[in-house]
Protein backbone atom coordinates (compact mmCIF):
# COMPACT_ATOMS: atom_id res chain seq x y z
CA UNK A 1 0.00 0.00 0.00
CA UNK A 2 3.26 2.14 0.27
CA UNK A 3 5.33 3.22 -2.06
CA UNK A 4 8.62 1.11 -0.57
CA UNK A 5 12.21 1.33 -2.36
CA UNK A 6 13.47 -2.15 -3.10
CA UNK A 7 11.08 -3.75 -5.20
CA UNK A 8 13.60 -7.10 -5.36
CA UNK A 9 12.96 -7.48 -2.09
CA UNK A 10 9.73 -7.83 -2.32
CA UNK A 11 9.29 -9.99 -5.44
CA UNK A 12 12.05 -12.33 -3.42
CA UNK A 13 9.38 -12.28 -0.35
CA UNK A 14 6.58 -13.50 -2.64
CA UNK A 15 8.37 -16.65 -4.25
CA UNK A 16 9.56 -17.26 -0.79
CA UNK A 17 5.76 -17.08 0.36
CA UNK A 18 4.52 -19.32 -2.44
CA UNK A 19 6.75 -21.86 -1.09
CA UNK A 20 5.37 -21.40 2.07
CA UNK A 21 2.12 -21.72 1.02
CA UNK A 22 2.84 -25.63 -0.58
CA UNK A 23 4.80 -26.39 2.77
CA UNK A 24 2.16 -25.18 5.00
CA UNK A 25 -0.94 -26.80 2.91
CA UNK A 26 0.60 -29.90 3.02
CA UNK A 27 1.23 -30.10 6.52
CA UNK A 28 -2.14 -29.02 7.58
CA UNK A 29 -4.04 -31.40 5.25
CA UNK A 30 -1.87 -34.55 6.53
CA UNK A 31 0.96 -34.53 4.03
CA UNK A 32 4.38 -33.90 5.54
CA UNK A 33 5.12 -35.21 9.18
CA UNK A 34 5.57 -31.68 10.42
CA UNK A 35 2.50 -30.98 12.43
CA UNK A 36 3.38 -27.16 12.85
CA UNK A 37 1.63 -23.65 12.27
CA UNK A 38 3.78 -20.43 12.36
CA UNK A 39 2.68 -17.98 15.08
CA UNK A 40 2.44 -14.10 15.10
CA UNK A 41 5.55 -13.08 12.88
CA UNK A 42 7.38 -9.51 12.81
CA UNK A 43 7.27 -8.81 9.34
CA UNK A 44 10.15 -7.09 7.01
CA UNK A 45 9.47 -4.21 4.97
CA UNK A 46 9.63 -6.70 1.91
CA UNK A 47 7.43 -8.95 3.81
CA UNK A 48 4.81 -6.06 4.59
CA UNK A 49 5.01 -4.87 0.67
CA UNK A 50 4.05 -8.49 -0.19
CA UNK A 51 1.63 -9.45 2.24
CA UNK A 52 -0.86 -5.46 1.66
CA UNK A 53 0.07 -6.37 -2.32
CA UNK A 54 -0.89 -10.18 -1.93
CA UNK A 55 -4.56 -8.74 -0.19
CA UNK A 56 -4.84 -6.10 -2.55
CA UNK A 57 -5.39 -9.38 -4.85
CA UNK A 58 -7.74 -10.62 -2.50
CA UNK A 59 -9.44 -7.58 -1.85
CA UNK A 60 -10.07 -4.65 -3.88
CA UNK A 61 -7.39 -1.73 -2.07
CA UNK A 62 -10.14 0.64 -1.33
CA UNK A 63 -11.96 -2.14 0.64
CA UNK A 64 -7.92 -2.72 2.48
CA UNK A 65 -7.80 0.71 3.27
CA UNK A 66 -11.76 1.00 4.74
CA UNK A 67 -10.64 -2.12 6.84
CA UNK A 68 -7.58 -0.64 8.26
CA UNK A 69 -9.31 2.33 9.07
CA UNK A 70 -12.22 0.62 11.22
CA UNK A 71 -9.59 -1.21 12.81
CA UNK A 72 -7.34 2.07 13.62
CA UNK A 73 -10.52 3.86 14.68
CA UNK A 74 -11.67 1.22 17.44
CA UNK A 75 -8.77 0.95 18.50
CA UNK A 76 -8.44 5.10 18.97
CA UNK A 77 -12.29 4.71 20.81
CA UNK A 78 -10.63 1.87 23.05
CA UNK A 79 -7.58 3.85 24.17
CA UNK A 80 -8.90 7.28 24.20
CA UNK A 81 -12.56 7.26 24.22
CA UNK A 82 -12.82 10.89 26.18
CA UNK A 83 -10.43 12.45 23.66
CA UNK A 84 -12.86 13.92 21.84
CA UNK A 85 -11.21 16.21 19.86
CA UNK A 86 -9.25 14.83 16.97
CA UNK A 87 -6.88 15.93 14.33
CA UNK A 88 -5.74 13.40 11.88
CA UNK A 89 -2.14 14.02 10.12
CA UNK A 90 -2.43 12.20 6.68
CA UNK A 91 0.62 11.60 4.45
CA UNK A 92 0.51 11.04 0.67
CA UNK A 93 0.35 7.34 0.20
CA UNK A 94 -1.32 4.08 2.22
CA UNK A 95 -0.88 5.14 5.55
CA UNK A 96 -2.58 8.75 5.10
CA UNK A 97 -5.49 6.94 2.76
CA UNK A 98 -5.82 4.96 5.92
CA UNK A 99 -5.90 7.85 8.15
CA UNK A 100 -8.54 9.22 5.83
CA UNK A 101 -10.53 6.44 6.27
CA UNK A 102 -10.29 6.29 10.07
CA UNK A 103 -11.08 10.18 10.53
CA UNK A 104 -14.50 9.20 8.94
CA UNK A 105 -15.20 6.04 11.12
CA UNK A 106 -14.29 8.50 13.98
CA UNK A 107 -16.43 10.87 12.83
CA UNK A 108 -19.25 8.03 12.73
CA UNK A 109 -18.21 7.48 16.41
CA UNK A 110 -19.12 11.16 17.54
CA UNK A 111 -15.51 11.97 17.42
CA UNK A 112 -15.05 15.76 16.25
CA UNK A 113 -12.35 14.73 13.78
CA UNK A 114 -10.28 16.84 11.55
CA UNK A 115 -7.78 16.04 8.98
CA UNK A 116 -4.82 17.38 7.94
CA UNK A 117 -3.93 16.39 3.96
CA UNK A 118 -1.55 18.47 1.92
CA UNK A 119 -2.02 16.65 -1.43
CA UNK A 120 -4.65 18.28 -3.66
CA UNK A 121 -7.32 15.51 -4.37
CA UNK A 122 -8.62 14.79 -1.27
CA UNK A 123 -11.46 11.88 -1.42
CA UNK A 124 -14.62 12.51 -2.10
CA UNK A 125 -15.91 10.37 0.62
CA UNK A 126 -14.27 13.40 2.69
CA UNK A 127 -16.46 16.02 1.77
CA UNK A 128 -19.37 13.95 2.16
CA UNK A 129 -18.91 13.42 5.59
CA UNK A 130 -18.54 16.63 6.10
CA UNK A 131 -15.39 16.54 7.57
CA UNK A 132 -12.90 19.45 7.82
CA UNK A 133 -9.51 19.11 5.81
CA UNK A 134 -6.65 21.66 5.99
CA UNK A 135 -4.14 21.53 4.00
CA UNK A 136 -1.71 22.30 6.91
CA UNK A 137 -1.95 22.66 10.20
CA UNK A 138 -4.42 24.91 11.51
CA UNK A 139 -4.13 27.55 13.64
CA UNK A 140 -3.62 26.99 17.35
CA UNK A 141 -4.57 23.47 16.57
CA UNK A 142 -2.38 22.34 20.16
CA UNK A 143 -5.53 24.58 22.14
CA UNK A 144 -8.14 22.78 20.09
CA UNK A 145 -7.11 18.83 19.80
CA UNK A 146 -6.84 16.41 22.38
CA UNK A 147 -5.34 13.72 20.46
CA UNK A 148 -3.47 13.26 17.15
CA UNK A 149 -3.61 10.73 14.78
CA UNK A 150 -0.41 10.35 12.90
CA UNK A 151 -1.17 8.60 9.68
CA UNK A 152 1.98 10.45 7.57
CA UNK A 153 4.58 7.25 6.78
CA UNK A 154 3.89 4.23 8.50
CA UNK A 155 6.24 1.40 6.44
CA UNK A 156 7.17 4.13 3.63
CA UNK A 157 10.26 5.11 3.03
CA UNK A 158 11.74 8.17 1.83
CA UNK A 159 14.83 9.17 -0.49
CA UNK A 160 17.32 10.92 1.79
CA UNK A 161 17.12 11.25 5.69
CA UNK A 162 14.13 13.55 5.50
CA UNK A 163 10.46 13.42 4.22
CA UNK A 164 9.78 15.64 1.48
CA UNK A 165 8.10 19.26 2.02
CA UNK A 166 5.61 19.67 3.32
CA UNK A 167 6.11 16.87 5.19
CA UNK A 168 8.96 17.58 7.00
CA UNK A 169 7.46 20.30 8.79
CA UNK A 170 4.50 18.34 9.93
CA UNK A 171 6.88 15.30 11.37
CA UNK A 172 8.65 18.45 13.22
CA UNK A 173 5.27 19.42 14.57
CA UNK A 174 4.23 16.22 15.91
CA UNK A 175 7.39 15.54 17.66
CA UNK A 176 7.58 18.56 19.32
CA UNK A 177 3.81 18.48 21.01
CA UNK A 178 3.14 17.55 24.09
CA UNK A 179 -0.80 16.20 22.82
CA UNK A 180 -0.90 12.45 22.62
CA UNK A 181 -0.03 10.47 19.61
CA UNK A 182 -1.32 7.61 18.10
CA UNK A 183 0.50 6.11 15.34
CA UNK A 184 -1.34 4.27 12.00
CA UNK A 185 1.32 1.58 11.83
CA UNK A 186 4.64 2.63 12.32
CA UNK A 187 5.86 5.72 14.07
CA UNK A 188 6.51 8.37 11.31
CA UNK A 189 10.01 8.73 10.69
CA UNK A 190 10.64 5.12 11.95
CA UNK A 191 12.85 2.23 9.51
CA UNK A 192 9.91 -0.73 9.11
CA UNK A 193 13.09 -2.63 9.52
CA UNK A 194 14.98 -1.25 12.39
CA UNK A 195 13.06 0.82 13.90
CA UNK A 196 13.64 4.67 14.99
CA UNK A 197 15.93 6.60 12.19
CA UNK A 198 18.91 8.94 12.29
CA UNK A 199 16.48 11.68 13.37
CA UNK A 200 14.40 9.42 16.11
CA UNK A 201 10.95 9.93 14.36
CA UNK A 202 7.90 10.30 16.40
CA UNK A 203 7.50 8.31 20.05
CA UNK A 204 4.06 7.84 20.28
CA UNK A 205 1.87 6.95 23.46
CA UNK A 206 -0.47 4.04 21.09
CA UNK A 207 0.76 2.31 17.91
CA UNK A 208 -2.16 0.60 16.05
CA UNK A 209 0.01 -2.12 13.63
CA UNK A 210 -2.24 -3.14 10.41
CA UNK A 211 -2.36 -6.10 8.82
CA UNK A 212 0.71 -7.44 10.71
CA UNK A 213 3.59 -5.60 13.35
CA UNK A 214 7.00 -4.66 11.72
CA UNK A 215 10.18 -5.17 12.85
CA UNK A 216 10.61 -1.83 13.55
CA UNK A 217 7.98 -2.09 16.04
CA UNK A 218 9.69 -4.41 18.30
CA UNK A 219 11.43 -1.06 19.38
CA UNK A 220 7.89 0.62 20.58
CA UNK A 221 7.67 1.56 24.19
CA UNK A 222 4.63 3.34 24.67
CA UNK A 223 1.45 2.44 26.16
CA UNK A 224 -0.70 0.15 24.33
CA UNK A 225 0.21 -1.45 21.08
CA UNK A 226 -2.74 -2.69 18.93
CA UNK A 227 -2.86 -4.97 16.06
CA UNK A 228 -5.42 -4.68 13.73
CA UNK A 229 -5.47 -7.23 11.07
CA UNK A 230 -8.48 -9.76 11.81
CA UNK A 231 -9.55 -9.71 8.25
CA UNK A 232 -6.24 -11.31 6.76
CA UNK A 233 -7.20 -14.49 5.31
CA UNK A 234 -6.07 -17.46 6.26
CA UNK A 235 -4.78 -17.88 2.98
CA UNK A 236 -2.46 -15.29 2.85
CA UNK A 237 -1.22 -16.33 6.73
CA UNK A 238 -0.24 -19.30 5.41
CA UNK A 239 1.35 -18.06 2.39
CA UNK A 240 3.80 -15.86 4.62
CA UNK A 241 4.52 -18.40 7.29
CA UNK A 242 2.34 -16.54 9.97
CA UNK A 243 -0.84 -16.93 11.92
CA UNK A 244 -2.80 -13.94 13.28
CA UNK A 245 -3.48 -14.36 17.41
CA UNK A 246 -7.00 -15.07 18.63
CA UNK A 247 -9.04 -11.63 18.37
CA UNK A 248 -11.76 -12.85 20.41
CA UNK A 249 -15.10 -12.17 20.10
CA UNK A 250 -16.09 -9.67 17.00
CA UNK A 251 -13.28 -7.31 18.09
CA UNK A 252 -11.21 -5.54 15.26
CA UNK A 253 -8.18 -5.29 17.08
CA UNK A 254 -6.31 -6.68 20.10
CA UNK A 255 -3.76 -5.78 22.39
CA UNK A 256 -0.35 -6.85 21.34
CA UNK A 257 1.45 -5.51 24.84
CA UNK A 258 -1.15 -7.67 26.28
CA UNK A 259 -0.29 -10.76 24.93
CA UNK A 260 2.50 -13.11 26.80
CA UNK A 261 4.79 -13.49 23.76
CA UNK A 262 4.20 -10.61 21.46
CA UNK A 263 7.22 -11.09 19.91
CA UNK A 264 6.98 -15.04 18.69
CA UNK A 265 7.86 -14.52 15.33
CA UNK A 266 10.05 -17.77 15.10
CA UNK A 267 7.44 -19.83 17.66
CA UNK A 268 5.41 -22.57 16.46
CA UNK A 269 2.43 -23.97 18.04
CA UNK A 270 2.80 -27.85 17.59
CA UNK A 271 -0.20 -30.33 17.84
CA UNK A 272 0.20 -33.92 18.99
CA UNK A 273 -0.54 -36.52 16.53
CA UNK A 274 -4.37 -36.93 16.75
CA UNK A 275 -4.67 -33.59 17.54
CA UNK A 276 -6.36 -31.89 13.97
CA UNK A 277 -5.26 -28.01 13.45
CA UNK A 278 -7.89 -25.44 13.44
CA UNK A 279 -10.67 -26.08 10.85
CA UNK A 280 -10.66 -22.79 9.22
CA UNK A 281 -7.16 -23.51 8.11
CA UNK A 282 -8.37 -26.44 5.57
CA UNK A 283 -9.74 -23.99 3.37
CA UNK A 284 -8.05 -21.52 1.10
Amino acid sequence: RNRLDGSREAMTAVLRAVTNLASNTAQLVGLGADTTIPKMKYLSAAEATAVSSALTEYFAEEVVQELCGLAVATSVRDSYPFHVRVLVVCGPDGNGRDGLAAARHLASFGYEARVVYPESDPPRQLELARLPVYSSLPDRWEETTDLVVDALFGVAKFEGSRPPKPYDMLLAKLQATALPVLSVDLPSGWDPDHGPGEHGGLTPAVLVSLIAPKQGALHFAGRAHYLGGRFVPPNIQLMFGFKQPDFGGTSLFLRLDQLDDPAAEDGDETFDDDDEPEPEYYYF
